[in-house]
């Protein structure tokens, strides 16, 4: 049912000192995390290549060793999908509403509908890391996960045991992520943390942690190392659609947190020439993906 006059019924009436509703939104916050790219097909999809392993040593008169194991490895899907909202207003409605400039029905904010959303679906890729998601392929492994497979082994963008917001377990975390991060060949990369994520109970941590020029939580005059070693971590943000709020995570400097915009947004509107009701929609299409879980690092804890 359209919206009508019952649904307003005070807005038809002179005389109310305020007509509420409508509240500031956060800023966008998706995009401090997942890099943009512009989508073209139904699905977008990369490739992860291995290239050459170590050289060898070589004795005099001896073979050259060959690697010839260089090729593909992993495929990333990011399928797009649709988005769409709308609703339909009655034209009586619309004339008789005494408020228009405070409760205006032909502009409801659905744009902010749409922001909120995408926000939310940005975050559960996020959310959702510990479970493996076939329809995104690549190694079959979860987004965060101690098992990623390489040539040579694995290698772990996560704790064996989760680990709460610390100094201990955020230098750890650095330290993982510059010194245990390899390539399908098993050669170390240039992998560095960048920026610190968290929900909104880990704020106040997050803020002593890399606010602090010595270090933090002691009374001894040592450096804060979180943010003073060479690559060291010194930003953070609030992401307020996380939905734990004891898990935190580190975007690193390799990119691989996707968002595929395929159609931008876009509304429509018209009149019904039966009803006369106005009818008012929005859509887009979109997806957020990755392509490797290297641009990110993971602890989980559940309490």
């Amino acid at each position: 049912m359209a919206v009508n006059i019952a649904n307003i019924k005070n807005l038809l009436l002179p005389g109310l000192y305020k007509v509420a509703g409508s509240y500031d939104r956060y800023p966008k916050e998706w995009s401090h995390v997942f890099e943009t790219q512009k989508s073209t097909l139904a699905i977008e999809s990369a490739v992860q290549n291995r290239i050459l392993g170590l050289a060898q040593l070589k004795v005099e008169g001896g073979a050259t060793a060959f690697d010839n194991n260089a090729g593909q490895r992993f495929v990333w899907n990011a399928e797009a999908q649709e988005v769409a909202l709308g609703y339909a207003i009655t034209l009586k409605s619309i004339e008789d509403n005494q408020y228009t400039k405070d409760f205006n029905l032909m502009n409801l904010k659905l744009v902010d509908s749409f922001s909120q959303f995408k926000e939310i679906q940005g975050a559960n890729i996020i959310n959702n890391g510990t479970t493996y998601d076939a329809s995104i392929g690549g190694d079959g492994q979860a987004l965060f996960s101690t098992a990623h497979p390489y040539d040579l082994g694995t290698w772990a963008n996560t704790f064996t045991t989760q680990l709460d917001l610390n100094e201990s377990s955020l230098l750890q975390a650095c330290i993982n992520i510059e010194g245990t991060f390899v390539d399908e060949a098993g050669l170390r990369i240039n992998a560095v943390p960048e920026k610190l994520i968290v929900p909104t109970a880990l704020k106040p941590v997050a803020e002593r942690l890399l606010k602090s020029e010595l270090r933090p939580g002691s009374g001894d005059n040592d450096i804060n190392a979180i943010r003073s070693m060479k690559g060291g971590l010194t930003d953070y943000m609030t992401y307020h659609y996380l939905t734990s709020n004891y898990s935190w995570y580190v975007k690193t400097s390799i990119k691989g947190m996707m968002y595929f915009d395929r159609i931008p947004y876009d509304t429509d509107a018209w009149t019904d020439n039966i009803t006369d009701n106005v009818l008012i929609k929005g859509r887009e299409r979109y997806v957020f993906s990755y392509r490797d879980p290297r641009a990110m690092w993971g602890s989980l804890p559940t309490s």
